[in-house]
């Protein structure tokens, strides 16, 4: 597997970047809270039952939120490079997750524990603004999904994905862009066949 091509001064550049201003005093400290890990295709990050305690920052890789329902999994998310995941129920409940989160691809991925990030959000205005994006911003990516599910037929489903998520769709396996989208593999091929020709 690669190395870190980012270190976590990097990755904490980037965080302040994408989310809030920050001085080199805050930017040593989120840096100090960083753990890097990598994860292998295949590789589970999270499984049910275990309790969720970080938000996570792929550097560069795929991964996949899945739950199992009457038996079968459903794809709850999927994300690629500079974006952030968590199980924000297990989060900030303290209790065993349902969901499971997967490696689709080798990962590299950036851990701000939660009990670690609330501590330095207590000394600086500017991580505790980062800590409120990252959620803001997780709970639209959700908003986003369930209203793809409720509102849009399957054409519509796939073409916002392709806007919204054009790497994952590029990357991830076919499979499992049908199940995030809920419909069959065959009813995604004859969708992506109208999208070509579109």
């Amino acid at each position: 597997m690669r190395g870190f091509i980012n270190t976590p001064r990097d990755i904490a550049r980037e965080l302040a970047r994408r989310y809030s201003t920050m001085t080199h005093e805050e930017l040593d400290m989120l840096e100090q809270i960083l753990v890097p890990m990598k994860f292998a295709r295949g590789e589970m990050i999270l499984r049910e039952g275990d309790i969720c305690r970080n938000i996570y920052f792929i550097d560069h890789g795929l991964v996949r939120q899945f739950y199992f329902k009457n038996g079968k999994e459903v794809t709850e998310h999927l994300a690629e490079d500079h974006t952030i995941f968590m199980c924000i129920e297990s989060l900030f409940q303290e209790i065993p997750s349902r969901l499971q989160v997967e490696a689709l691809e080798q990962s590299i991925v950036y851990a701000m524990p939660k009990e670690k990030l609330e501590v330095v959000a207590l000394h600086s205005v500017n991580i505790q603004m980062m800590y409120r994006k990252i959620l803001e911003e997780s709970l639209i990516i959700s908003q986003i999904h369930a209203d793809l599910m409720r509102f849009e037929t399957a054409q519509d489903r796939y073409t916002k994905m392709c806007k919204l998520y054009p790497q994952v769709v590029l990357r991830a396996p076919l499979v499992y862009i049908a199940n995030y989208l809920q419909m069959t593999p065959e009813t995604l091929s004859r969708v992506r066949a109208v999208a070509a020709r579109t």
